[in-house]
């Protein structure tokens, strides 16, 4: 990946860091490396998504908490659309791109989690329209509150 374009991904991500978690160019460029399926659109500007399958070595909570309950998954680690970019269908873009990419490889659900404190109503939506059905509403230790979705596929 063209350092421009990490340059970009990490600033979206980061002003984004709410959401999704700060990272530093070396974590970003690592999460990139060992993605199941990622996709950017607009060099890192307009969005940028990242998943992983079961199988990766990643110390996410929620990644972990998907791991203990389902013996084979794709999970959404991160999905951000710029403000500028929203309402273009990028993010379903995205979404139709893993789908394919995951039924081609075998895969039946797709998991992901959504902020519901600090709250996030854009994304429950988004993931409600798409097909995704609530696990479960977790308090983490740092806090937040998160809901567990899947999507069969």
């Amino acid at each position: 990946m063209e350092q421009a374009v990490l340059n970009a991904a990490l600033a979206l991500n980061n002003d984004h860091k709410m959401e999704t978690g700060e990272l530093t160019s070396d974590e970003l460029r690592g999460l990139f490396d060992t993605a199941y399926y990622s996709q950017i659109m607009g060099g890192g500007r307009d969005g940028l998504l990242l998943s992983f399958d079961q199988s990766a070595e990643y110390a996410s909570p929620n990644f972990k908490w998907f791991q203990a309950r389902r013996k084979t998954f794709v999970y959404i680690d991160r999905v951000i659309v710029a403000p500028h970019a929203r309402g273009l269908g990028l993010a379903r873009s995205f979404y139709n791109g893993l789908i394919s990419n995951a039924k081609a490889g075998g895969h039946h659900s797709i998991m992901c989690e959504v902020n519901l404190d600090p709250p996030n109503p854009g994304s429950l939506a988004f993931h409600g329209a798409m097909g995704f059905v609530c696990l479960e509403d977790v308090l983490l230790k740092n806090g937040k509150t998160v809901r567990y979705m899947e999507l069969l596929i």
